[in-house]
């Protein structure tokens, strides 16, 4: 039986791993969780959102699944997501973004791979107060971390029978910083000559995404922008309740969806699992449990196209409701 680590996080959290562990026992696989605690729920008894214990699981057993942990804005701790990535070296931010059935959007063609860097950047979190005035945040761009990750969006594409590459950045703004990211994205596209390599200012991303998406295949971007342009491609596809993302390193892999914690609807019944429970598919992927992953993704997909839905995607089911269609359906 294969150990992972779930981190089941705070505000909906609890709620939406609970039902993926239900979907997953209900569809024969054996799964031992190592379930840990995160976030702002353990900051006062344990001085801090992310204690050792939940990295020195995930070094263990080099797999986790994570339901979202809240982020203060503007103050308290710094994001733990961050924290994981940096700390585990989750380089790359693999956030596929592709229609669902029965899920209505805008567009029926949306089938976008968003590939982020995900160690430097603005978030690398260098930031210094000149005065009560001003304030300074450095943003980090290096050639070491522009290339490995140009490279795993290439191997991804090759790996999955992708055309297209597209670097994405502000390079005719921020020269060096920027500019370095696509000089490493050129030399490592030399070495793909079977993908097609392309290039693309940020700004003129968001306007080309929201009138024909259909026009992008994979997208390879700085962290900053990366964030930004996943939601936006979220939003293509029905929202952050849908939309799934993976942090993969050397060693190990954190899965999670993109969205938030929602503590306004903690404890409601009413959040919708689809995205962590696509990230979880992707995770049995990535563990070689192929059919399994198939097998869920399968009942899923069924429980949409059947008008099953949460009320964030136009249905009227709740959590439960919801979870038990989908095993119905498997």
């Amino acid at each position: 039986m294969r150990t992972i680590t779930l981190i089941n996080g705070d505000g909906i959290g609890p709620e939406i791993s609970q039902s993926v562990q239900d979907i997953i026992k209900a569809s024969g696989l054996e799964i031992d969780w190592d379930i840990q605690t995160a976030g702002a729920d353990v900051i006062e008894t344990e001085g801090t959102p992310l204690p050792q214990r939940v990295l020195d699981s995930i070094k263990k057993n080099k797999v986790a699944l994570k339901a979202p942990v809240t982020t203060p804005i503007g103050k308290g701790f710094r994001s733990v997501n961050v924290q994981l990535r940096k700390s585990l070296d989750l380089y790359a931010n693999l956030r596929p973004c592709k229609n669902l059935p029965g899920v209505e959007t805008r567009f029926k063609d949306v089938d976008i791979i968003v590939v982020r860097e995900n160690t430097e950047d603005l978030y690398a979190g260098i930031e210094e107060k000149i005065d009560d005035n001003t304030a300074h945040s450095i943003k980090i761009i290096t050639r070491s971390a522009s290339e490995r990750i140009c490279k795993f969006a290439f191997d991804y594409a090759v790996k999955n029978n992708r055309h297209e590459v597209c670097a994405v950045t502000k390079a005719n703004i921020m020269k060096l910083s920027d500019g370095l990211f696509l000089e490493s994205y050129r030399k490592v596209a030399q070495n793909y000559p079977q993908i097609k390599p392309r290039e693309i200012l940020v700004d003129n991303l968001c306007m080309q995404l929201v009138q024909d998406p259909a026009r992008f295949d994979v997208l390879v971007l700085p962290n900053l922008y990366g964030d930004i342009v996943s939601d936006l491609t979220a939003g293509l596809i029905g929202g952050l309740g849908v939309a799934q993302g993976a942090n993969i390193g050397l060693d190990c892999a954190v899965f999670e969806p993109v969205h938030g914690s929602a503590p306004d609807i903690k404890g409601q019944n009413k959040a919708n699992p689809t995205a962590l429970l696509l990230s979880a598919i992707e995770m049995l992927r990535y563990i070689n449990e192929n059919s399994y992953a198939e097998k869920i993704e399968k009942a899923l997909f069924k429980t949409l196209s059947n008008g099953d839905k949460t009320a964030d995607i136009g249905g009227k089911l709740s959590t439960t409701e919801f979870t038990r269609k989908i095993i119905e359906n498997l």
